[in-house]
């Protein structure tokens, strides 16, 4: 078992008090003791809706190495098995510990957070950094004020390269996780309209956003989205948080790391970009133009933390979209396949226009039609009607002639949809699912999108359920 710290270590970087006999050290760290592997140390966060504690017995019987557990809650946990180490407040001794761990690593470290793309951003870093070194990444899309200290502890002392995705809805939120992770290199992918019931305008969003420059190494540089229309706040704002490197990247032709050629293809993306003064051709495996603006800021990144580009370009043809995001799945239907695209784990305006040129670009196969299954955007305040409203524009004049919608927000779309586009409007997941899974047919298109919370993966899952998936992502070689 290779140790991740050794217990001495754990104890140290916590201000933690032993109780029991240690062992030499933890191979892994968890929150929860349904994933928890034998030899980990088992945090028992208290979080809003559960408490750790409740679950330290599970997570001894799950072969927990070290229980982390809070001085007030020893009392009620009674005689325990496994050896325990006593902290004041369990979420601060994480945060103590990512502090630590950052502290010990030699790694280059890249930080994404933007409104969009930002965990996609992300996952391409992981792939691509692989073919160069020893890569950590944060799991999912652990961005918040409990993920980030987790990735962080969770860093081995002797990897190359670090990824952290970082995520807000709220002001001040990416300061303190920023001045943990210290960035070499603080990616923002976009700001659109994605939480919006928590800020006034665009420019809210971007200055809160712009609270990752503040976190960034001496000499470190920012990457910033040259095509979008707050580029020159949030340049501004790096330049006013003392960032002295900061570099676009886009078709814009003042971007440093810019798209020279882009062909869009129905399973891949082939691409020239000048990064650091030099072409680079690159096949990306993941489709969608929005997929080629990632991968110009994250081979900008890959060059600044000076990865080999000729490595990192090739190892872009095996990147694939992941479950929620893009993943897309052939379908079995008994006449013939029909194409999923699963974009059912976040939706905004700007995911909304990205997702639905993807589905635009899919072509169908016989009499197949593309459909759009669309669930509500959450979290965009008074703004939500007006916002629901003018999907319209980005269904009416395209391909997809077939609509699904589902959840409250989204019937003023349903009302404002010329009538030759065919539309099944429902309350909810479970009344949309039976007409959805009856309508496809053999050579259909189908997209689902929408917030996490309205629970469209559910479609996903029926719909793998009832048409099993032939394969995952279709490759071109």
């Amino acid at each position: 078992m290779s140790l991740l710290w050794t217990s001495e270590a754990l104890v140290a970087a916590m201000d933690g008090r032993p109780l029991g006999p240690m062992p030499e050290g933890i191979s892994g760290i968890s929150i929860d003791s349904r994933s928890l592997q034998p030899g980990d140390a088992f945090f028992a966060i208290k979080g809003e809706a559960m408490d750790g504690h409740d679950f330290v017995t599970s997570a001894i019987k799950a072969g927990a190495g070290v229980l982390v557990v809070a001085e007030g809650k020893l009392p009620s946990l009674g005689r325990l098995t496994a050896p325990i180490i006593v902290v004041e407040d369990v979420l601060v001794a994480l945060e103590k510990l990512g502090v630590a761990s950052r502290a010990r690593s030699q790694a280059k470290i890249i930080a994404v957070t933007g409104s969009a793309g930002k965990t996609t951003t992300k996952e391409a870093l992981r792939h691509v950094l692989q073919a160069v070194g020893k890569v950590h990444a944060s799991a999912q899309s652990f961005n918040n004020h409990w993920g980030v200290p987790l990735t962080l502890a969770r860093m081995p002392a002797d990897c190359d390269y670090a990824v952290f995705e970082i995520g807000m809805n709220h002001p001040d939120e990416i300061r303190p996780l920023v001045k943990m992770v210290r960035p070499h290199v603080a990616i923002v992918t976009m700001i659109a309209a994605a939480h919006l019931g928590f800020f006034r305008n665009l420019d809210e969003i971007a200055k809160a956003k712009a609270e990752i420059f503040e976190g960034l190494e001496p000499e470190g540089a920012a990457v910033l989205n040259r095509d979008d229309a707050r580029f020159k706040l949030l340049d501004k704002m790096a330049h006013a948080a003392g960032v002295e490197h900061v570099y676009g990247f886009g078709e814009n032709a003042r971007s440093t790391f810019k798209l020279v050629q882009c062909e869009l293809h129905a399973d891949r993306s082939d691409i020239i970009a000048r990064i650091g003064g030099h072409e680079v051709t690159a096949r990306i495996g993941a489709p969608g133009r929005h997929m080629v603006q990632n991968v110009l800021a994250v081979l900008g990144a890959a060059h600044l933390v000076g990865a080999d580009l000729g490595k990192v370009a090739s190892a872009l043809a095996d990147l694939s979209a992941e479950r929620g995001r893009g993943k897309r799945h052939v379908l079995r239907h008994p006449r013939g396949p029909i194409t999923l695209i699963d974009e059912s784990y976040n939706a905004n305006p700007a995911s909304m226009s990205a997702a639905m040129a993807l589905l635009n670009a899919t072509p169908v196969t016989g009499e197949g039609r593309r459909i759009a299954v669309l669930g509500d955007m959450l979290e965009l305040g008074d703004h939500s009607a007006k916002l629901h409203a003018a999907l319209a524009e980005l269904i009416v004049g395209t391909g997809t002639q077939t609509v699904f919608l589902g959840g409250p927000e989204m019937r003023v779309l349903a009302e404002v949809l010329p009538a030759e586009i065919k539309t099944e409007y429902r309350a909810g997941v479970e009344e949309l699912k039976p007409v959805l899974l009856a309508a496809l047919k053999p050579g259909d298109v189908v997209m689902v999108k929408s917030s996490k919370g309205i629970g469209f993966a559910k479609l996903v899952d029926a719909l793998l359920g009832k048409f099993p998936a032939e394969s995952t992502t279709r490759k071109q070689t």
